[in-house]
């Protein structure tokens, strides 16, 4: 009789996968189950997860979803054995794409794909993206670990997030309002964020950059500075919102700058007849992006159709507002700058134009 060929010998090792579970189950007990916007129900580690929204002082909520990922950035985190911030990069990239239509994050779902389970490599993951649940006021309320060795390479691991949100649907951020004259403010990103990194490792293969070789001007050596996580805009968003409203009088539109960088993502949240200008040079760019540019022989264009180039959210505003705004962003702490102007467009000319 010949010896049963078990789900262990085909490379899934199911003990593993329940110390998985234990490890975060341990990490979601350690954090508050209740946020602004509702409290999670039910056993975590159940079969879904329940959450019940507190929607007071809404007259017409709106559910908003987003879902996304964290790219190729991924696999240069693995390849250095840097996984503590793409937690963070999977959380942002996914609650900064709701709160632009003004929507709070209330709830996360992630979705960890591997070749093989490493209970301390899904810990290290899980802890950070709960992490900046937290910090986004949003509750991580469950999600599946999958082991399919065959699918993925040895070493390879993906993530996948999932985030709901709520707005009020008399205070939707919509862009309708935005007419010619308003002004463009840009909100500095963290560096690179989750985009690009596809022609970043190609430029590490092809130009032998070093993880551990410094740039001018920086502290941090270039791996540091590449996998910086993405910023988390939440909370400043939020209480921006809080303080100077939405709409004709507020927050007329806002963008998350993400693939596409800024030539194609702010000409997404404006009406069709505009345009915008962008003043080149009017905002700190990180010595990344000057690195980056410089060893690909890179256009302006290419660039600022590739990366963030430092802006990692646009917001904008009647001029009325725009002052109040700066000053308002800057006492958040943030790195704030008035980048460029809402103008009317002619059929034949681009939507964003940067000069």
């Amino acid at each position: 009789m010949t010896d049963p060929i078990t789900s262990r010998d085909a490379g899934v090792d199911r003990d593993a996968g329940n110390e998985a579970v234990r490890r975060i189950k341990k990490i979601l007990k350690s954090s508050p189950r209740i946020v602004n916007g509702g409290e999670e129900l039910g056993n975590i580690g159940g079969f879904s997860g329940f959450f019940r929204p507190f929607l007071k002082g809404m007259d017409d909520p709106l559910l908003v979803a987003s879902t996304d990922g964290v790219g190729t950035k991924l696999l240069l985190a693995l390849e250095n054995n840097r996984l503590e911030g793409v937690g963070q990069d999977l959380v942002a990239m996914c609650v900064n794409d709701l709160i632009v239509c003004g929507a709070r994050p209330l709830f996360f779902l992630d979705y960890i794909a591997t070749a093989k389970l490493q209970p301390d490599e899904i810990e290290t993951i899980v802890g950070s993206i709960n992490k900046a649940c937290v910090e986004s006021d949003c509750l991580l309320i469950g999600g599946e670990c999958a082991e399919m060795p065959g699918m993925y390479a040895p070493g390879h691991t993906d993530l996948a997030g999932f985030a709901v949100g709520v707005v009020d649907r008399q205070k939707l951020i919509d862009g309708t309002s935005v007419q010619a004259g308003d002004i463009v403010i840009g909100i500095a990103s963290s560096g690179l964020h989750s985009n690009g990194f596809s022609l970043v490792r190609k430029l590490i293969e092809e130009k032998g950059w070093t993880c551990d070789m410094t740039l001018p001007g920086c502290d941090n050596v270039f791996l540091d500075l590449a996998l910086e996580p993405t910023k988390l805009y939440v909370q400043t968003l939020m209480d921006l919102i809080e303080e100077v409203g939405t709409g004709p009088d507020g927050i007329k539109a806002c963008s998350h700058i993400t693939g596409g960088g800024l030539i194609e993502n702010v000409p997404r949240v404006i009406p069709d007849h505009l345009g915008v200008t962008i003043t080149a040079g009017s905002w700190h760019e990180h010595a990344i992006f000057g690195l980056i540019r410089e060893g690909a022989q890179l256009s302006d264009d290419h660039m600022y159709r590739t990366f963030n180039c430092g802006i990692g959210l646009v917001v904008i505003v009647g001029k009325d507002v725009g002052d109040r705004v700066e000053t308002l962003l800057q006492e958040y702490g943030e790195t704030a700058n008035r980048i460029g102007e809402i103008v009317a467009r002619p059929k034949t000319q681009p939507s964003l134009i940067i000069a």
